[in-house]
């Protein structure tokens, strides 16, 4: 179940992410224009070194989606084998005896033991690996003070959405996950509605930008479409990490358009503008609510497998789990055990969904921003953590956004398609920053 946890999280507190390294650009070419000889002309600039460093990087993520799912597997299956789930669910039945109230209280030695036995590969893959590559901006000790943040935050939502699930469990045994899905779907809308208020801010700094030519237009982008601009955001993301990012966040009262100064201080105001149109376009697609049905749609066959599932592995094994049913919360690991391997084999599937999204938003973007080459440039800088030019199979299994050459390709085809008279445009060498 905490699989079911960092779903959710995940899902509240996603963002479109978008790295940086230098880019120049050199005279334009004579016409005619070539859409296939203009994508080239920006892919290729990632050589040598850089595009070895991009591919190792970006293809190392391959086996950590194997591996975390395997970490995730054993942690719980320790939990579980170990009869530390029964302790902690004996603990809670000794601090009450409120049926509604026990599996909250399971969650916090649930979720404190988790977080440790995983600490060690999440140590190495979000801290190490990122160092590794150049990627980390924060030294160990901040790195660790965020985690401790994330685990606060657990401790929170974690019990509630567990103590709504079992009451469910209780209450509905053959249904429940129908009603379960419902559930998550409201903690993940009610995520959406205050993370950008309560969640955001806890990791990094919010500031009003600054008035200027920049903000003018990121206004005016975003009243042509009725989206709500009273504030933007500038957020000190660079004390984390390199990439460029910004997203419109929130639901209702609670939207906001955010940047992240990375954005800001390393890329041209063409590519702000080309980011800041992709964004504005999930709000405008409606992709909010597209993704919480999708994400619903996802956990629902999910849970549906549990619910059949766990039941046979209970009654088979229960007894040397100590855990006495389905309604148990001491079952919560073998829960999330079914979880973790679901949402392994169902990877494929989520992230071509997600892509579907991402780049009905690039087109978006590109019709309101009418910067092809600053979207190209932008695209290219994918490159820094994202495998730019991957095959067409390679990108459906591993890619949630379009590849950096399925990008630049789209841009250049609008730029033929919508500029009159476009020309060549020859990219300098990209330069890291």
């Amino acid at each position: 179940m905490s699989r079911l946890f960092i779903f959710v999280f995940l899902a509240i507190l996603a963002a479109g992410l978008f790295p940086q390294n230098g880019f120049a650009q050199d005279a334009l070419a004579t016409s005619p224009f070539d859409v296939e000889q203009a994508s080239r002309a920006y892919i290729d600039t990632l050589t040598g070194d850089a595009l070895e460093k991009s591919n190792s990087y970006f293809e190392g993520g391959y086996w950590l989606i194997f591996w975390g799912a395997v970490v995730g597997f054993l942690v719980d299956f320790l939990i579980l084998q170990s009869r530390f789930s029964k302790r902690f669910r004996d603990w809670a039945e000794r601090v009450t005896t409120r049926k509604w109230l026990q599996p909250g209280l399971y969650a916090l030695p649930y979720t404190i033991a988790g977080f440790f036995l995983a600490l060690p590969w999440s140590i190495y893959t979000d801290f190490f690996r990122e160092k590794q590559y150049d990627l980390m901006s924060q030294s160990f000790g901040a790195w660790i003070s965020e985690q401790m943040i994330g685990i606060v935050i657990s401790l929170i939502i974690f019990p509630l959405l567990l103590m709504a699930i079992f009451a469910v469990i209780r209450r509905a045994p053959k249904t429940w996950w129908i009603w379960g899905t419902g559930i998550i779907s409201i903690f993940l809308f009610i995520g959406m509605l205050l993370g950008p208020v309560f969640i955001s801010p806890l990791f990094n700094e919010y500031k009003e930008m600054e008035a200027g030519p920049m903000r003018d237009r990121i206004v005016a982008m975003a009243a042509e479409y009725d989206i709500p601009a009273d504030h933007i955001y500038v957020f000190d993301q660079s004390k984390q990490h390199k990439r460029i990012s910004a997203n419109v966040s929130g639901v209702g009262p609670t939207i906001r358009i955010s940047l992240n100064d990375n954005l800001l201080e390393r890329t041209d105001p063409e590519e702000v503008a080309a980011v800041m149109g992709h964004e504005l376009g999930h709000y405008v697609l409606g992709h909010t609510w597209r993704s919480i049905l999708v994400l619903a749609s996802i956990m629902a066959i999910g849970l549906f497998i549990v619910a059949k599932l766990a039941p046979r592995l209970i009654a088979k094994h229960g007894v040397r789990w100590g855990v006495r049913d389905l309604s148990d919360p001491a079952a919560i690991p073998l829960l999330s055990i079914i979880l973790t391997v679901y949402f392994f084999a169902a990877t494929p599937a989520l992230n071509s969904l997600i892509r579907v999204n991402e780049s009905d938003a690039d087109l978006f973007g590109l019709n309101s921003a009418k910067e092809p080459d600053g979207f190209a440039k932008v695209a290219m800088r994918l490159s820094e953590y994202r495998k730019i030019e991957p095959g067409a199979i390679e990108e459906m299994l591993f890619f949630d956004h379009p590849s950096g050459a399925t990008r630049v390709r789209m841009a250049m085809q609008w730029k033929a398609d919508n500029v009159e008279q476009p020309t060549m445009t020859k990219p300098g060498k990209l330069e890291k920053d």
